[in-house]
């Protein structure tokens, strides 16, 4: 089955809509619907031309403290040549809609729809839009950790279309996670992944645990259980989730139900104030 890629257009809404919404923000995790992913919500960055983005994730001090989230919007003919100010960051480039070129380290890459990308810290790398539609995109940063002995990792180019997804065990198939990274390399300090549920699927247990998270929903919909709370999520939301929130998932169809996941890895824990 061909893959699905839910992205934000903007826009505004009407004067007649009722202003309810599913938006949340709680001590332990956060929902931020694709209805609030509007126009007047945008930012814009320094050194890109004719692109906009959302920021739906940064550092929180006392909630989720790794990285930040945006979901790009370049123009054709927009793009970067100084993308990154941070030397420090790492960055994750995930493609959902359009067709991005991206130069790093002298070699060009075309990247198309369920395109991936990693880009470890200090890399020269430029980006732009040279097609005739809209290039939508998430990137995904954090501050890497750099380990006395542990050389930094490479740059990985890479397409989910051309990956196995590893099935959980005891899902009858139903489970399963695209890596892009080998979970045993320690050079890596996060993992960015696309989790796949065929309906019916479930998470069968509430995980708590040290990583957070960032989950953005790709295609489908279903019932998430954050904290204490079932959700309702569909396609376009994000869930935003701090170290240790309880979390759980029944994906009740009628079609599959897929997220990006963030989660920070390999590291130990900071015994001190940064």
């Amino acid at each position: 089955m061909s893959a699905k890629y839910y992205a934000p257009t903007g826009g505004h809404p009407p004067q007649d809509q009722l202003l309810t919404d599913r938006a949340i923000f709680t001590e332990g995790y956060a929902v931020i619907p694709k209805g609030t992913m509007r126009d007047i919500v945008t930012s814009f960055l320094p050194f890109w031309q004719d692109t906009r983005l959302w920021v739906i994730a940064r550092p929180l001090s006392g909630f989720a403290e790794t990285f930040s989230q945006y979901i790009m919007e370049v123009a054709p003919g927009g793009g970067s040549d100084q993308p990154e100010t941070d030397a420090g960051a790492e960055a994750v480039l995930f493609v959902v809609g359009g067709t991005a070129t991206l130069t790093v380290g002298g070699q060009v890459h075309v990247l198309e729809e369920g395109s991936y990308a990693f880009l470890p810290p200090g890399a020269a790398w430029t980006l732009h839009n040279r097609s005739e539609e809209v290039l939508r995109f998430h990137w995904i940063r954090k501050a890497y950790e750099a380990v006395p002995g542990l050389e930094a990792p490479e740059v990985i180019i890479a397409n989910e279309n051309d990956i196995a997804p590893t099935i959980m065990p005891d899902t009858d198939g139903k489970w399963g996670t695209t890596r892009f990274v080998d979970p045993g390399d320690l050079r890596h300090d996060m993992h960015v992944t696309i989790v796949t549920f065929e309906p019916g699927a479930v998470i069968p247990f509430l995980e708590t645990h040290v990583m957070e998270h960032g989950l953005y929903v790709l295609e489908g919909k279903a019932v998430y259980r954050l904290n204490n709370d079932w959700v309702e999520v569909e396609a376009g939301d994000y869930m935003w989730l701090r170290a240790f929130c309880p979390q759980a998932c029944y994906a009740g169809g009628p079609g599959r139900f897929r997220y990006l996941l963030y989660k920070d890895v390999n590291r130990h824990m900071p015994l001190r104030l940064r």
